[in-house]
């Protein structure tokens, strides 16, 4: 379908009234371009604007009415006017009815030819308005019954009189497709199917946590395992014993990697499967999250031919992305890039990817052996687990590579006593190590029921405590700084988030890093010399994001302080 207003119009519509900075604007076009995206719906998920404001500037351009979905209550009998695949394929929705006819929403308001065909559908006049791709495609989860509504009622009447058989007439096949579809729609990152005394709990992660979405009778606990097993080519007979495994299949058009688990706990065998999609994956530093400064030391020391960039944080922050971002700066015909990984989370073009296997003696160390007769430009280590894994990647960073690598400390100094522990001589961290990264991943607020609030006396006095609020106040106080956050709406499960972002502390290894390191400083004498020379950490970090109305202070207490 031909695009009803082009990529350059809009950016000349938006530019006219100064909504965003020129800059700013040019290198969204730019990019929108590159990736090959939809320019305005990459600047609402950009958050350079809103998808009302930029809809409505549209809708003015072509002279035709604009309905922002958000905020319509579509009832089910409304929406089924459309089928589904018809919606999906025209990029429309039905969301009113009345005196005057049907109320559909479509990204092509102009399409004459499809009006008058849902018009013989229907029965009705149509009223054509003109909705945000963006919009629209968030409107089609309103097709989905929630996953409780479809199973429970059919699922919990097979189990009142399953003695044993009834359980077969359960497709099991559905069931355990729909979980993956409704856990991709919910963009879960992970699978819960945990057995409990008396049924079976399901439960989706989502943003970092994790939600109970389902309950089913623990008879068919069985049949559920051992269909994911054949999917995931594990050994169905074998329940005593942990198993790893994958399934790769196709939800709504979209190849999804899928990392299973299987291992044995007192009530049964419990599965956990992480979910791995490349759909809206975008390996980019500042898309995740990072502020300029910590951008251009990260890339100044990618650009080093030699070296190890070390990336830090607990399991689930977002490290690997980190890494994979750096990659995607570096990654040319012009080197050769290879990783070492466990395992590997997304295919990256033009990079060899190497999968950790115990059960053939591939390890970090061993594969990294491998690796080094490969004439490799550029390394990826996953890990750093071991004594000989963190030799081996330092004597690599010191003859001509550069290592990007990963380490599980809680902030950025302490990452440098950590290889003191592993054996490695300070003179050589300080020679190899470029940088240090500490992330973690944070909750973003949901846009469509955020709110705005100002903190009261004993908050403000929390807040002092743990910041000093002077780095970020010029004259006002911080009573009256505006903060945010979601109300809860049915876009984000009454949870008031929607999304993840990153927060950061980037350890720039100088001169005067270095020499703390040769005399073995402490982690706590080196956070404090890096943040006289200017680095932000992570708390710090997340709280310009709390003022930027990106995340609440909830929030970064959370993920900055357990």
């Amino acid at each position: 379908m031909n695009k009803i207003i082009s990529d350059e119009k809009i950016y000349q519509i938006i530019s006219k009234i100064g909504l965003i900075e020129t800059s700013i604007l040019d290198t969204a076009l730019k990019t929108a371009k590159e990736r090959k995206k939809d320019f305005a719906t990459f600047l609402i998920k950009q958050n350079l604007i809103k998808a009302e404001e930029i809809g409505q500037l549209i809708a003015n351009q072509l002279h035709i009415r604009f309905v922002n979905l958000a905020k319509q209550k579509i009832k089910s009998e409304i929406l089924g006017l459309i089928p589904e695949v018809v919606a999906r394929k025209q990029k429309m929705i039905v969301f009113g009815r009345d005196e005057e006819g049907v109320k559909i929403a479509m990204t092509n308001p102009f399409d004459y030819a499809m009006i008058k065909m849902v018009e013989k559908k229907v029965g009705d006049k149509v009223n054509p308005y003109y909705a945000t791709q963006f919009s629209i495609d968030n409107s089609f989860s309103l097709y989905r019954k929630t996953i409780q509504q479809e199973y429970a009622s059919s699922i919990q009447k097979h189990a009142i009189k399953a003695q044993g058989s009834a359980a077969e007439d359960i497709s099991v096949v559905s069931l355990v497709d729909d979980l993956f579809s409704y856990a991709y729609t919910n963009h879960a990152s992970d699978i819960h199917i945990e057995p409990a005394d008396k049924e079976i709990i399901v439960r989706f992660r989502i943003d970092g946590i994790l939600y109970d979405v389902l309950k089913l009778p623990k008879n068919i606990l069985n049949i559920i395992v051992a269909r994911i097993k054949i999917l995931a080519q594990l050994r169905t007979d074998e329940i005593r014993s942990a198993q790893d495994g994958k399934i790769v299949t196709t939800v709504e058009g979209e190849k999804l990697d899928i990392r299973v688990s299987s291992i044995p706990i007192t009530q049964g065998e419990k599965i956990v499967m992480r979910l791995l999609s490349s759909k809206g994956k975008q390996f980019d530093l500042e898309g995740l999250g990072m502020n300029g400064r910590d951008f251009g030391i990260i890339s100044k020391a990618a650009k080093r031919p030699y070296g190890m960039i070390l990336v830090t944080g607990p399991t689930g922050s977002g490290k690997t992305t980190t890494l994979y971002a750096v990659i995607k700066i570096l990654n040319s015909r012009n080197v050769n890039i290879c990783t070492i990984e466990d395992p590997v989370e997304y295919d990256l073009t033009g990079v060899n990817q190497i999968q950790v296997n115990a059960n053939t003696n591939l390890t970090f160390a061993s594969g990294l052996r491998s690796l080094l007769r490969q004439d490799p430009d550029i390394i990826m280590v996953g890990e750093i687990r071991d004594e000989e894994t963190a030799a081996i990647s330092i004597n690599s960073a010191m003859t001509g590579h550069l290592v990007l690598t990963t380490l599980h400390t809680n902030d950025a100094s302490t990452a440098l006593p950590r290889l003191f522990d592993m054996n490695v001589e300070p003179f050589l961290v300080a020679s190899t190590v470029n940088v240090v990264v500490a992330q973690r991943l944070i909750r973003r607020i949901c846009m469509k029921c955020i709110v705005s609030y100002t903190l009261d006396e004993k908050e403000v006095e929390d807040l002092k405590s743990e910041i000093d609020i002077s780095k970020f106040l010029d004259t006002q106080e911080i009573k009256d700084i505006r903060f945010y956050k979601g109300k809860g709406c049915e876009n984000c499960n009454n949870s008031g988030y929607a999304g993840r972002i990153g927060i950061f502390e980037v350890l720039q290894i100088d001169e005067e890093i270095k020499n703390l390191i040769l005399s073995r400083a402490d982690a706590d004498t080196i956070r404090k010399k890096a943040m006289e020379q200017g680095m932000t950490t992570m708390f710090e970090d997340g709280f310009k994001k709390a003022i930027s109305g990106k995340t609440t202070l909830e929030e970064i207490f959370r993920v900055t302080k357990q």
